[in-house]
């Protein structure tokens, strides 16, 4: 069971910083668009009907603190009713902190989780092949690439001779080459939030978290902030063909954000981003204990040059989009059988936290146990405009 109070989700500065959220309003039968401030929960949907309209103001954080609102309450009393299991549904519970925003994820971003999909792709989906490829990789290609520059001449010149040794991948490709690996994550409004359960194709038995910062990025290409999020993945899936790629990661409840989208102001900035480091952290009920943490300064491609190969002359998001910037975290902590690496089991609690964005805490359930998605854009329209603020 999760419990969780502001104290666990917020930011290290507390609510010093521009925080937006969602909640869902029992009364209302739909979400409202919250600012977290000292003094409680407050509902601005009339000023921001949607998460993505305040994103498209010139200065999101300057609108949002000058929005006035009704008091829902206390986010510890809102956190408190947000778990699946345990929540009275005529009361406010705590949604993903996005909706209309597109929910795009960047690839093989850092060396390390580089190399981890190529010894998927080789051990073809198969947990147990994977140490004995992962040793013969790191032969070949070392275990430090943090200060190749994708698209360099130095990287073009390491693809060919990885390919004269037939030791060439796809995710070397993305890794190394000129072109990130940019793809949806999951459809518009479908994500879940911190105290909520994530998802797991029933039918994958080699499975991870993935740890990572979320850009939340205007319809102009602009960032304006910044949340945490888990890009859940199936390792077998994946590894067993890259075609298969939309069922690693898409699935019921399988994109996590949360806890609350931080707005970039004078005490949070892309700089901040770039510097930040990201803790992992898995609690079994079988007792296993995983930690680990994942640091942006690693990162072989900027943010601003991902955004820019999201968005731009060849592709628009009206609504906004919001980018998961890869982890460089690949779990291989041994968990059951000598060999044969981590995976997830019912039940495990895993945190993702970072200290200028809190914490995002999930339940993992198999996808098929999690509540099902059934509100989407077309309800969120009807919802918006019976409540005349659309």
């Amino acid at each position: 069971m999760i419990t969780l109070t502001a104290k666990d989700v917020l930011p290290q500065d507390g609510t010093l910083g521009t925080l937006v959220g969602r909640v869902w309003l029992p009364e209302t039968g739909g979400p409202a668009v919250i600012a977290v401030r000292g003094d409680g929960v407050f509902d601005v949907s009339a000023n921001f009907p949607t998460v993505s309209a305040l994103c498209e103001q010139d200065d999101p954080a300057a609108a949002l603190a000058a929005a006035k609102g009704a008091r829902i309450g206390d986010l510890d009393a809102i956190l408190a009713n947000t778990p699946p299991d345990r929540r009275d549904r005529t009361k406010p519970w705590l949604l993903a902190p996005l909706d209309l925003q597109v929910l795009k994820a960047a690839g093989v971003t850092f060396a390390i989780s580089m190399l981890e999909r190529v010894i998927e792709e080789r051990a073809r989906g198969n947990p147990a092949s994977a140490e004995a490829i992962r040793k013969e990789v790191v032969q070949l290609v070392g275990d430090d690439l943090s200060k190749l520059k994708p698209g360099s001449a130095q990287a073009m010149k390491l693809k060919q001779v990885l390919i004269d040794q037939n030791a060439w991948s796809q995710y070397l490709e993305v890794g190394i080459g000129p072109d990130a690996e940019v793809f949806t994550k999951a459809p518009v409004l479908s994500s879940v939030g911190t105290g909520m359960d994530a998802g797991l194709h029933p039918k994958s038995t080699w499975n991870n978290p993935e740890p990572e910062v979320v850009m939340v990025v205007s319809s102009r290409g602009r960032i304006v902030g910044a949340a945490l999020g888990n890009d859940v993945n199936l390792r077998d899936f994946e590894g067993r063909s890259a075609l298969l790629l939309s069922k690693a990661k898409d699935n019921n409840a399988s994109c996590a954000i949360g806890p609350l989208l931080r707005l970039f102001d004078k005490t949070f900035s892309l700089d901040d981003v770039r510097k930040m480091d990201v803790g992992l952290h898995v609690q079994g009920a079988d007792g296993f204990v995983l930690d680990g943490h994942s640091s942006i300064g690693k990162i072989s491609r900027d943010p601003t040059d991902l955004v820019a190969q999201t968005i731009g002359s060849v592709h628009q998001y009206p609504d906004g989009f919001a980018l998961f910037l890869g982890t460089m975290f690949a779990p291989v902590k041994d968990r059951d059988t000598p060999g044969q690496g981590f995976t997830h089991k019912r039940d495990d609690i895993v945190t993702i936290a970072a200290p200028q964005l809190g914490k995002l805490v999930n339940r993992m359930r198999g996808s098929d146990e999690c509540e099902p998605w059934t509100f989407g854009i077309g309800e969120l329209m009807r919802n918006l405009a019976k409540r005349r603020i659309l």
